[in-house]
């Protein structure tokens, strides 16, 4: 079960930080974000579903994906994964894309930094979304990312639970 621990904004750090507690080891909510398949059942959403057609959790790698949306529109997006420490951390920078799959440079981007912590039976999972600016920070309130990521985090225990048994 997930505890949520902490869901604040703090528009002083420029920052969305979650932190949650699953009953899975550290290398189970890895896996998570490691395999593109675990990936696409939590993040987005549930009504804008993601799909990884490119990701490696490597230092470097680029992954693109879209989200489709209730009625079939996509909204495409990348990550570029800048630090990947197996069962501790996760940073990467994660922006829109348009519809040819080219970076849209005229959407923000954040830094999210997503730590880890082996509580024994259990995992503290904290992420971190770093935004440029505060307008960049409102820009994507208002797109409802704060509602779309909390409601996305929620699905990962539906994950934890489904693939235990592997």
């Amino acid at each position: 079960m997930t505890t949520t621990i902490e869901s604040q904004q703090d528009k002083n750090e420029l920052t969305y930080t979650f932190v949650m507690e699953f009953d899975a080891s550290a290398e189970r909510v890895w896996q998570v974000w490691e395999d593109p398949r675990q990936l696409e059942r939590w993040w987005g959403p549930p009504t804008w579903p993601a799909t990884f057609d490119q990701h490696e959790l490597r230092v470097g790698s680029e992954s693109k994906y879209y989200m489709t949306g209730p009625e079939g529109d996509r909204a495409p997006g990348w990550w570029v994964i800048d630090v990947a420490e197996p069962f501790t951390r996760i940073e990467f920078t994660d922006g829109f894309s348009d519809q040819d799959r080219n970076h849209d440079d005229s959407l923000p981007r954040t830094h999210t930094v997503v730590t880890l912590d082996d509580l024994g039976d259990r995992t503290r999972m904290t992420l971190v979304a770093h935004f440029g600016s505060l307008e960049q920070m409102e820009t994507l309130t208002q797109m409802g990312m704060l509602e779309g990521m909390t409601l996305a985090l929620g699905q990962i225990d539906g994950v934890l639970a489904s693939t235990l048994e592997r």
